[in-house]
């Protein structure tokens, strides 16, 4: 579903990204974890068409994002950290104009709002102004939003900052629902615990560089996502590639 080949984005001298390769396949979800300035945004971000980069290539659903941007974010919805929502619009005018972007029909689209701002308990304030909305509203708009076109591939960036727990849980079942009917997962989080539940592979990243890949097993072992990560981060990238 998404192949990231040997991709590097250089801001100057420095390399946010360093020669990383990622296969993530249909029904998977693929937790990407890192310190902050590790990369991972920036690996986000050139995966959906936002940022340019200097080598490499990917693919979503074979699609080139370099060379056919358009096919490949009509497969596709990402959500970033601080989610940047037209707050003079209400929560449904909102959902409707993505909806019109991806030229969702009628009937599938107030099905999808319903279902997902019933489960996020939003329907309430779905006619309010965006520009009323609290940290934790704006979060479950934009995952609705996220959801609306019924994406073969959701990208995602610290989703679970400012959900209370239960939206968080409501969340990690749609993660699963969007797998378990063929599409895939791709977030960043710095929640270890729930990407240690929830992920079926996992990457770690540092300074740029991919410093551990795997199935969970693969990547935990006997010890825990933490610990794992803790000893690996604090370790120097070339030992700890051997």
């Amino acid at each position: 579903m998404l192949k990231i080949e040997n991709l590097t984005k250089r801001y100057g001298e420095k390399s946010a990204v360093d020669n990383v390769t990622l296969h993530i396949r249909a029904g998977e979800i693929y937790g990407f974890i890192g310190h902050n300035g590790a990369g991972k945004t920036t690996t986000l971000k050139a995966c959906c068409g936002i940022l340019q980069f200097e080598e490499g290539e990917i693919f979503i659903d074979g699609a080139s994002v370099r060379k056919e941007p358009l096919v490949c974010k009509q497969k596709i919805a990402y959500i970033p950290d601080n989610p940047d929502l037209y707050a003079f619009m209400t929560g449904i005018q909102y959902l409707n104009f993505v909806a019109d972007v991806f030229k969702v029909p009628s009937a599938e689209r107030s099905a999808r709002i319903k279902k997902y701002a019933d489960a996020f308990e939003l329907t309430f304030a779905l006619a309010q102004p965006i520009s009323t909305y609290s940290h934790g509203m704006k979060q479950k708009l934009a995952v609705i939003s996220a959801w609306i076109h019924a994406p073969k591939l959701i990208l995602m960036d610290e989703p679970f900052v400012g959900l209370d727990p239960k939206a968080a849980h409501t969340l990690k079942e749609m993660m699963r629902e969007v797998c378990d009917n063929g599409g895939a997962i791709f977030f960043s989080t710095h929640v270890l615990e729930v990407a240690e539940k929830l992920c079926d592979k996992v990457a770690i990243i540092k300074d740029g560089k991919l410093i551990k890949e795997g199935t969970m097993d693969e990547v935990k072992g006997d010890s825990t996502l933490e610990n794992v990560f803790l000893e690996l981060v604090e370790t120097p990238s070339d030992v700890a590639k051997e």
